[in-house]
């Protein structure tokens, strides 16, 4: 193999001399991490909530109440008084606010009475967000309002106790594992892919397919150097995202040795994905149309941005045969549970298994010709 070690000596001396191509291939993710793990991990808060109160009695006040202190407390809601249920509606189809509570006219002689007292809420739903924090919001209210003001010493209901096994996850660490595997394939397609392709389109393979190197050797060294330099990406990601992420005990050296078996076997199955897509190709353009097609075949159905419960059957399908998925398991296990080797153990002979077909096919399509 000592032909393979020449290949990978002249990829990373090559690569060593980037330094803004290794720059922007580490810090991309890091960006994405930050950007979308506190873009989409926030609570919803400021809603702005139109009250119509057209009863005015002391029931309806009391709702007015509650509202005032969820938007004093909680933040939620930003409640508003309107006097007009029209304009209340106009302003929020205009967007100028995310819901209108109505309060009827007859809702305190209802109350009294003890006949289904209701109010209305009406909200736009073309936000899904928006609307389902502020009908859960309001249906806590509501819930709030329902409950006796001196509740039973011994409960007849039913309750839930929720027990979390694990400390609160932000939506920010949720995100890391995704981060990592998409450190792991940038470096893979810049740092190997695009490169492999210019040399082609330069005329630079021609040096080595003079060479008595076979066709396994030549696969063999790109896959082992854009493994190594995806392995530091993937390793540089894992700890500055851990710290920026707030994730516990992030220096623990057993997980640490852990999480580097995982970024080994996954930037190996990357780099082997890449080739056999690759071994062909001579225009240098194609790769770059790919990498943005790849990026989003791949990422997305992997679970690492939401949960593959809410899939339809085909992105299903389509989260099986992807590499990402296993990748993406294999790092929240690792990193969010601190769980042993034997809990991702499936996840890393799907890889391998998934590495040893690529390369292969990669081995066999490659042309040892000009």
């Amino acid at each position: 193999m000592y032909r393979a070690w020449a290949i990978i000596e002249r990829e990373l001396r090559r690569f060593r001399r980037s330094p803004v191509l290794i720059a922007m291939s580490m810090t991309f993710p890091i960006v994405q991490l930050v950007v979308l793990g506190y873009a989409f991990g926030g609570n919803v808060k400021h809603l702005k909530l139109a009250i119509v109160d057209q009863d005015h009695g002391v029931p309806a006040v009391k709702v007015r109440e509650l509202a005032s202190a969820v938007a004093s407390g909680a933040r939620t809601i930003d409640a508003i008084d309107y006097t007009d249920p029209g304009r209340a509606l106009t302003d929020l189809r205009d967007g100028r606010v995310n819901g209108v509570l109505t309060i009827p006219p007859e809702f305190s002689r209802r109350v009294l009475q003890r006949n289904q007292p209701r109010v209305a809420l009406i909200e736009d739903n073309t936000d899904t967000f928006v609307s389902s924090a502020l009908a859960a919001t309001m249906s806590a209210m509501v819930a709030g309002y329902n409950a006796p003001a001196t509740p039973p010493r011994v409960p007849g209901q039913a309750t839930l106790d929720v027990v979390e096994v694990y400390p609160y996850v932000p939506y920010v660490q949720y995100l890391l594992p995704g981060s990592v595997v998409m450190s792991i394939f940038m470096m893979v397609m810049i740092g190997g892919g695009i490169i492999f392709i210019d040399d082609k389109a330069r005329g630079l393979h021609e040096g080595y397919l003079v060479t008595p190197i076979s066709k396994f050797e030549l696969i063999a060294g790109f896959n082992i150097s854009g493994t190594i330099k995806a392995v530091v990406a993937g390793m540089f990601l894992i700890i500055i995202g851990s710290l920026i992420a707030g994730v516990p005990d992030p220096f623990d050296p057993m997980r640490l040795l852990r999480l580097f078996i995982v970024v080994v076997v996954t930037a190996f199955a990357l780099v082997s994905l890449m080739f056999l897509l690759m071994v062909r190709v001579s225009d240098p353009l194609l790769p770059r149309a790919v990498f943005g097609i790849l990026n989003t075949v791949l990422y997305f159905p992997s679970g690492a941005v939401y949960p593959q419960q809410g899939f339809p059957g085909w992105m299903t399908v389509i989260a099986v045969a992807d590499p990402f998925t296993y990748a993406v398991h294999a790092f929240k296990n690792l990193l969010l549970k601190n769980t042993g080797l034997l809990a991702i153990a499936p996840d890393l002979l799907f890889l391998l298994i998934f590495s040893t077909i690529a390369m292969t096919g990669a081995t066999l399509l490659f042309k040892r010709t000009l």
